[in-house]
């Protein structure tokens, strides 16, 4: 098997890759390179020095002026840096191609009004899981083109617990057992699969699969209309496409009644590893499958030769596999029964592990996969037990969502390293048996916290609902994150600010941003080419694939304002380059394309 992937793999990199088009210069009009709604809100920015009301037209394909009005100044805008004004042209209501904005000799790159701008974008972002899949060809027939099919990395992942030294020098015991880990993503641009990274992934998919048909949307990724090699089977897309992580999450969980030597002070500051202690293992997750050392750029995942080790378990990779083997158990009980019990028989396994030890920290100190650590996991005790009520709905899990506080603070973010917030939105709004004042105070916490981010729309020069100046690693999920809540609330009272402030969040990851670029591969004029990723690594060596279309970059990292090199006092939103070697910025992820699914096809389910 080895000697026929080696050789599939060598034919496939004989192939030289075309080399990325060029991209256009900025245009000082930005825009959401994706188009604009026919019937919704349309915003465009101008950075111009000028504080008093600006002309502008807005000219159709053949040049003729079609609208006219006067810029909105914002003023000086920190996390851009520059001054702006907004553009707004949401009274205009006609459908076409090749319209232009015009401020004196500025204008913006041409762009259509239709719609469904973002109905394409939902299937092209999803698009991305199927060639993240470990353990499987990709096979031509299901991508976009013939450079990106390539042969199956890791078609048997069965590793052992890591045994050796990890970066600071700690003797690691191992184990006496395998996990088969086959299957699954490949969590980024490596080729290490992640339970908590895969956790909020899959929850975001599944979650918004529980709420188009509520949007009325119910068949948006009804069978046949992915490209997958499960089309066909009478199932929806979308389900095809999670359950391969959710049956790896699954895989990760170890036995009944296995010993296994832990460190009680792995991830805790400033307490080095001293002892280790053997514990009844049984029903926890480990963190992660990993190689031992990283690979280098370009590296097809068939060509990946490192040993593989499972990474010691955790309280919060454990409860991140209950909450969503939870939710598999609802969603599957009516299309395969089966698989619904195994799942829920899991999360039950899970749980039972968790409580028996709650605070079982994960340790970043090993080299050739991202740490994920976490030093609280409260929040994932409310995940788990939110999703297990609403499948279950026995008191247990009731009575412990209490003792967490999730209805007196829901929490006011999603992350792979914070999920409180993900079960108050499932609990929210979903029929979970929940009394009917939980469910109201939570829906009113929600509104509020959602009421908050249409505020700092108003607070940020670009107009979206995030007006802090410190950007993040993945930024750009954090505001789709955002955007999701914002979603939720939109489906408990239909205020349309809340929708409007979805738009803009993806009108600022498609081109509405400082930077005049489209975050996301082969969307718009500008968009995004060269993503850290071991495989389209086109940049790096011209035998491999340029990315595919439909993958978001993590975007701007404030961070990189402080290192040395060429983004050193970049604003905010401009800490950021194209640049494969730039993994703090441009680095791509399950659970950064996952919100982009999930807005995208929100905002195209809503449509008027």
């Amino acid at each position: 098997m080895s000697r026929i992937l080696s050789g599939a793999t060598a034919l496939l990199l004989t192939t030289a890759a075309a080399p990325a088009p060029p991209v256009p210069p900025p245009a000082p009009i930005r825009i959401g390179q994706a188009g604009f709604e026919t019937s919704g809100t349309k915003i465009a920015i101008l950075a111009a020095a000028e504080t008093t009301p600006l002309a502008w037209t807005l000219t159709d394909a053949r040049g003729k002026i079609v609208a006219s009005g006067k810029t909105i100044p914002f003023g000086p805008d920190a996390a851009s840096g520059e001054s702006v004004h907004r553009i707004d042209f949401g009274a205009f209501r006609r459908s076409g191609n090749g319209y232009r904005l015009h401020v004196g000799p500025k204008a913006s790159h041409p762009f259509a009004i239709n719609t469904r701008p973002f109905g394409p974008l939902a299937l092209t972002a999803m698009a991305f899981f199927y060639q993240q899949r470990s353990a499987v060809p990709i096979l031509p027939d299901y991508v976009e083109r013939p450079d990106l099919a390539r042969p199956a990395g890791h078609p048997s992942d069965t590793a052992t617990c890591f045994a050796g030294r990890d970066q600071k020098g700690v003797q690691w015991p191992g184990c006496d057992y395998t996990l088969d880990a086959t299957g699954g993503w490949y969590d980024a641009g490596d080729h290490g699969k992640y339970v908590v990274n895969g956790g909020v992934s899959t929850w975001t998919l599944l979650d918004l699969h529980e709420r188009l048909a509520a949007w009325g949307d119910a068949t948006a990724f009804a069978d046949g209309r992915l490209a997958l090699p499960e089309r066909g089977n009478g199932i929806d897309d979308l389900l095809d496409e999670a359950r391969v992580e959710v049956g790896f999450l699954l895989s990760m969980q170890i036995p009944d009644g296995t010993r296994l030597a832990i460190a009680p002070d792995a991830g805790r500051p400033g307490k080095p590893i001293t002892r280790f202690e053997t514990i009844d293992a049984g029903g926890l997750v480990h963190t992660k499958i990993a190689d031992e050392t990283w690979t280098r750029i370009p590296t097809a995942p068939a060509e990946d030769r490192q040993t593989r080790f499972l990474y010691p378990p955790s309280t919060a990779a454990t409860l991140n596999m209950v909450g969503v083997a939870a939710h598999c158990a609802r969603i599957w009980r009516t299309v395969d029964p089966a698989f619904a019990t195994r799942c829920l028989t899991a999360a039950r396994r899970g749980w039972a592990a968790a409580l028996r030890h709650p605070d079982l920290l994960t340790s970043s100190d090993f080299t050739g996969s991202g740490g994920y650590g976490d030093r609280d996991v409260r929040d994932e005790f409310s995940f788990a037990a939110a999703q297990l009520y609403a499948t279950t709905r026995e008191p247990v899990f009731l009575e412990r969502l209490r003792k967490d506080g999730i209805f007196t603070d829901p929490g006011t973010d999603i992350s792979w390293g914070s999920l409180k917030l993900a079960g108050a939105l499932t609990l929210a709004t979903l029929p979970t048996g929940l009394p009917d004042t939980d469910a109201a105070t939570l829906r009113n916490r929600i509104t509020t916290l959602a009421d908050g981010f249409v505020a700092e729309t108003g607070r940020s020069g670009y107009g979206i609902p995030f007006s802090g100046t410190r950007y993040p690693w993945g930024s750009n999920s954090t505001i789709l994150n955002r955007a999701i809540v914002l979603g939720v609330a939109w489906q408990i009272d239909r205020k349309p600010a809340y929708r409007d402030a979805v738009v803009a969040s993806l009108d600022y990851i498609l081109g509405r941003n400082p930077l005049d670029r489209s975050y996301v591969t082969g969307v718009g004029v500008r968009p995004m080419q060269h993503p850290h990723h071991r495989f389209w690594a086109a940049a790096a060596d011209a035998r491999f694939p340029a990315p595919p279309s439909g993958v978001l970059s993590g975007g701007p990292n404030s961070g990189a304002a402080n290192d040395a090199g060429p983004l050193k006092g970049c604003a905010p939103q401009t800490c950021w380059v194209d640049d494969y070697r730039a993994f703090t910025v441009n680095e791509v992820a399950i659970n950064w394309n996952a919100p982009l699914v999930w807005t995208a096809a929100f905002v195209d389910a809503t449509r008027k």
